[in-house]
């Protein structure tokens, strides 16, 4: 970064992630121009805020953004509490995005549509190492503007851009038509969003767990609205992933919710298909009929996409990357993140090192550096922001020294759990970290 120390560092996404970031970055000198697209920190989150994690505070908080708020009267949430994804905004984000140091470099409401190299598409290379970056930024006054900086470092993530519900990574047949009847990927059925799914027939898609999350949810609301039917279906042969490691795993919370599903499931409150593979949907009057590839048909009211995401890469087209063919995660970090062969707690920590690219002084963090790989942990992100702001600040021993404690995961998509609302005090939460994914199985 030297030749334009004096320009910021451009931090997309005000998430979790990109406002560690952007405390790293503050530690080590550097300054931090802070790009999110929605209308406050944490946006993202503001879908699920009636989901609870099912890991405690202390894998859910950056150490550097602790140091920056334990300045200012902010009260530490206690570490072993599960906090819910609103709870994670209310007690964390919004005061740390209230900071002084933070909210005088952050804008809301600005979308980054493109980041180039200033005078310079992709084909050319001369002086390509030492000429700032564009951010090309949409606002919501209407105004496009161009900011330019030194590095740029991007954490906006994957909600936005779920996987689609038919085979081979692609729409079903009838899925844009049929979108009046496809819910968001965790809807708050048993709150906010309660009329639309009390009553109904209810299919839930994907087996990784954000499924199990609204099953469970969609159980407790069969409850109290008898009439509402709940589908499951999956393209693996099996839900063993799902249901977890039970006794076993290293997060009780996350065990024993997965027992809870498979005794949902053979109590037949859960209708489950497996090797359901969706090749169709039809739209009817009052209803959508989903077709298998192999002819089967289930028929819903409403259907929750529960397939995963996936990281919109067109906004840096002009940049050089060198991404993993199979998860689209850094090419060094890919097959160490594989959901084939990796869960969460066993992928191992890493730093800048691996998520540099071609593209120097550019790097993706969180959960957009896993690409489509579901095994994301906020604490690996953390750990990643502090790598990446050492090595932009020149301390490359410090980049290079990655240091993460997790807990053994057992079998693992990363997700939020059950809802808040639900009266579990204790046994609530499902894998850490923010994401929503597929499992192998999905």
């Amino acid at each position: 970064m030297e030749s334009a120390k004096n320009l910021p560092v451009a931090v997309i996404g005000a998430g979790p992630v990109g406002l560690a970031a952007a405390a790293h970055l503050l530690e080590r000198g550097l300054e931090p121009l802070i790009l999110e697209a929605g209308t406050s920190a944490g946006a993202a989150i503001e879908q699920w805020r009636h989901i609870r994690l099912f890991s405690p505070w202390r894998f859910n908080i950056d150490a550097a953004a602790v140091r920056l708020l334990e300045a200012s009267d902010w009260e530490s949430p206690r570490p072993t509490a599960l906090p819910c994804g609103g709870e994670l905004i209310d007690n964390y984000l919004a005061p740390l995005a209230a900071h002084p140091a933070i909210s005088s470099r952050l804008q809301t409401g600005a979308r980054v549509i493109a980041v180039t190299r200033a005078g310079l598409d992709k084909t050319h290379v001369r002086n390509r190492d030492t000429t700032p970056f564009v951010v090309r930024v949409e606002h919501t006054d209407g105004e496009t503007r161009d900011h330019t900086v030194a590095a740029v470092i991007d954490a906006s993530g994957t909600w936005a851009t779920r996987n689609p519900l038919g085979t081979s990574g692609l729409p079903a047949i009838g899925e844009d038509a049929a979108a009046a009847r496809i819910s968001s990927p965790l809807p708050d059925v048993i709150g906010r969003d309660r009329a639309r799914f009390a009553g109904h027939r209810v299919l839930v898609v994907g087996a990784g767990h954000s499924a199990a999350n609204t099953l469970i949810n969609l159980a407790d609301l069969a409850k109290d609205a008898p009439d509402t039917r709940i589908v499951w279906a999956l393209r693996g042969d099996s839900a063993a992933k799902v249901y977890g490691g039970g006794d076993a795993d290293g997060l009780p919370a996350r065990g024993q919710l997965g027992a809870r599903l498979r005794r949902l499931v053979e109590a037949g409150t859960i209708e489950l298909h497996t090797r359901f593979g969706i090749a169709a949907l039809k739209t009817l009057d009052s209803a959508v009929t989903v077709e298998a590839v192999d002819g089967r048909t289930l028929e819903a009211d409403i259907v929750v996409p529960c397939t995963g995401f996936r990281p919109d890469l067109d906004i840096l087209r002009e940049l050089r990357l060198n991404l993993d063919p199979a998860v689209e995660a850094p090419v060094d970090l890919g097959p160490l993140i594989d959901p084939e062969f990796h869960s969460c707690g066993t992928v191992p920590p890493h730093g800048a090192k691996l998520l540099a690219h071609p593209e120097k002084d550019f790097y993706i963090v969180g959960m957009k550096s896993y690409g489509r790989a579901p095994t994301f942990l906020l604490a690996t992100g953390y750990e990643q922001v502090r790598s990446v702001a050492a090595a932009l600040a020149g301390d490359r021993e410090a980049a290079d020294t990655v240091h993460l404690a997790l807990p053994e995961t057992g079998v693992c998509s990363t997700d939020a759990g059950t809802s808040c609302d639900v009266p579990e005090p204790v046994l609530v939460g499902f894998p850490t970290g923010l994401t929503h994914g597929r499992s192998a199985t999905n």
